[in-house]
């Protein structure tokens, strides 16, 4: 059993953060100048940490994919990133972010971390606009905030739809100041295919050039993972394509623990899937819920209608109705499951009856073409492309869909895996936000942790760690992992059967929607265990895949991600199987309250569920970390 220990700071929760730095273990500047570390992933939280870490003095390997990281998927993040600045004197807070972001998990996050978050991220925006982040701003020249899903106060701070963007920018200049600096040492083109672990401590990774397929071995005093969530292992998600798990995989396979694998998040604001073929789906931002209205029509002959000759009388603006308080800004989990209640009761929209309407007919009315132009014209253009529709003259079209995953590696307050020596931060770690993520929450957490919090306690780990005595990448342990990669792309090449990589991959991910998507239930999870072994075994019989591993090669690349998934798909369903309770983006159908909201166990299930890797065909152990609450009480989670 691998021993779960948070390392939480004691005393009260808004002291423990500045407790626990004015305890936390220092390196000398001249010291650090010894320590190498290496940070997988140049999205926001790589960016940053990357950065960070080399302003400290340390010596800093990162590795990315990409071309550049400018290319990371932080980029797609569209509505903006949270901050309790109480700009608009509408009563925000530490307390209430920390509260907001608490229930927005259902009491299924724990409570130290969440709380740190709310603290630091008042020190981010003021960090990013002087990285010079062009966030919106008012007339006077303030810095603008408008309101998300799950709160009901104005403390997203933005820069039109284009938030992601503007934000991996400014992290991205940071890295290249310590990249021309010589302080950071920038790998492209490359993916780190397994972790090396040398006396129980993470010591290096093994990588492959995507160019040349040439097999590295990198040591480090450190490894940082900021590899980002695997939503993809659905197929069709909200992620770019070549977003994969591999790297937190491999760790697991090492021995880092995977928590709460089944908390995936649906989002309610993308559109439409529009043919089988379709490879990824495109998010509309959570922010157009602030001036968009969502609603389908009272009757089903209505629906094959267009939207503007159905009067008002007969059109259901479902979520104003369900949750008066917050309406159309309810949690992305409440909206995804009422989305999916009007389509299945035959009210849906569109192809299929699959969609429902966003509507910013009243918005345009009441503030004007202009002003909705200024605030999300982006996306409205993205929308045009995508679709071929006005959605100034025709409401939206929208449906949930696989976006952001809430579980990922343990790791405890100092944001190390059980795994000594192996850091994990932004959407790779489960730490932050429970069993549902508030929008506007994932922006905050990756640059919270890169730039703000691993730098200060990756320290009480490096001050029991000899420099001098790194291991060099001679050692048999990297022989070993190296040996290990070499044949699982060898075996790989070796299968010449008659199927693609995404021909499984699609197969699986529908079988995850169907059966661990917005609900489950027992009967389908254990059918979707049943199925994914055989799949699993196909893949490796009759999976094609062309051309060598010396080379650039596509193929190899998709089929050693696609192998990973069929493996984590299966920890999932797992997972969903074994949490007899509905909490958050986990539904399981058969724990619901009367009037259909997610109907919590906190007798039995109050905790994180951290599974440990047993061996090949062993059922993997399941440990558990108690969430213990200090200063909030555990409720219904209601939005009425």
């Amino acid at each position: 059993m691998a021993t779960l220990n948070a390392h939480i700071p004691s005393g009260p929760l808004a002291q423990k953060w500045t407790r626990h730095r004015n305890e936390s273990r220092l390196i000398s500047p001249a010291n650090k100048r010894k320590y190498r570390i290496i940070v997988v992933g140049a999205g926001l939280a790589g960016a940053s940490a990357s950065a960070a870490l080399a302003e400290l003095g340390y010596e800093v390997h990162n590795f990315v994919y990409h071309d550049t990281p400018r290319r990371a998927h932080s980029v797609a993040a569209q509505g903006g990133i949270n901050a309790a600045k109480n700009y608009q004197n509408d009563g925000d807070s530490v307390w209430r972010l920390f509260y907001d972001t608490i229930k927005g998990g259902d009491f299924r996050a724990r409570e130290a971390n969440v709380y740190r978050l709310a603290e630091v991220s008042v020190q981010i925006i003021d960090h990013c606009v002087a990285l010079g982040v062009p966030f919106a701003r008012e007339y006077g020249g303030l810095l603008d905030n408008r309101s998300f899903g799950g709160a009901q106060v104005s403390r997203t701070f933005y820069a039109r739809g284009q938030t992601g963007q503007q934000l991996l920018l400014g992290a991205y200049s940071a890295l290249c100041r310590m990249i021309a600096a010589g302080q950071v040492k920038s790998h492209t083109h490359t993916e780190m295919l397994d972790l090396v672990v040398v006396d129980g401590h993470a010591k290096g990774i093994i990588a492959r050039d995507l160019r040349t397929g040439r097999i590295t071995r990198h040591n480090a005093d450190a490894v940082v993972l900021a590899t980002g969530g695997y939503g993809n292992v659905f197929y069709l998600s909200t992620n770019a394509l070549n977003s994969n798990a591999t790297a937190i995989w491999r760790a697991y396979k090492r021995g880092a623990c995977f928590a709460n694998p089944c908390f995936t998040q649906i989002h309610p604001t993308c559109i439409p899937v529009s043919g089988e073929y379709q490879s990824k789906l495109t998010l509309m931002s959570e922010s157009l819920r602030n001036d968009g209205r969502i609603w389908v029509p009272k009757r089903r002959e209505d629906c094959q209608k267009h939207p503007n000759d159905i009067p008002e009388s007969d059109r259901d603006y479902y979520l104003e109705r369900m949750y008066p308080a917050y309406g159309n800004l309810c949690p992305r989990d409440i909206a995804s499951r009422a989305a999916k209640k009007v389509c299945d009761e035959g009210r849906g929209v569109g192809p299929g009856g699959r969609g429902v309407y966003l509507d910013f007919s009243d918005a345009i009315k009441r503030l004007g073409i202009e002003k909705v132009r200024e605030r999300y014209g982006n996306l409205f253009d993205m929308y045009r492309e995508i679709t071929g529709e006005d959605a100034y003259q025709v409401p939206m079209r929208i449906y949930p869909a696989v976006h952001y995953t809430m579980g990922g590696l343990w790791v405890d307050y100092n944001l190390m895996s059980n795994l000594p020596g192996l850091f994990v931060i932004g959407e790779a770690n489960f730490s932050d936000h429970g069993a549902n993520r508030l929008g506007a929450s994932a922006l905050m957490q990756g640059l919270a942790d890169g730039f703000f919090i691993l730098p200060l306690t990756i320290g009480n780990y490096l001050a029991t760690v000899n420099p001098a005595q790194r291991p060099s990448t001679d050692h048999p342990a990297f022989a070993e992992a190296e040996q290990d990669v070499t044949a699982r792309l060898k075996r790989l090449l070796e299968c010449r059967g008659k199927r693609t990589p995404t021909e499984f991959h699609r197969e699986l991910g529908r079988l995850l929607w169907d059966h661990c998507g917005m609900a489950r239930n027992k009967a389908g999870l254990e059918f979707a265990l049943r199925r994914i072994p055989e799949l699993r075994e196909q893949f490796w019989h009759d999976v094609n895949v062309p051309g060598e591993a010396t080379t650039l090669n596509q193929a190899l690349e998709k089929a050693h991600r696609v192998a990973d998934f069929l493996e984590l798909a299966e920890l999932m369903c797992l997972d969903a199987l074994h949490r007899e309770e509905s909490c958050g983006g986990h539904f399981r159908e058969e724990h619901q309250l009367p009037d259909g909201e997610a109907k919590r166990d906190d007798e039995h299930f109050a905790y994180v569920a951290a599974w440990e890797f047993a061996g090949p065909d062993r059922p993997p152990i399941l440990n558990k970390e108690p969430l213990v609450y200090e200063e909030v009480r555990m409720t219904t989670r209601s939005y009425k």
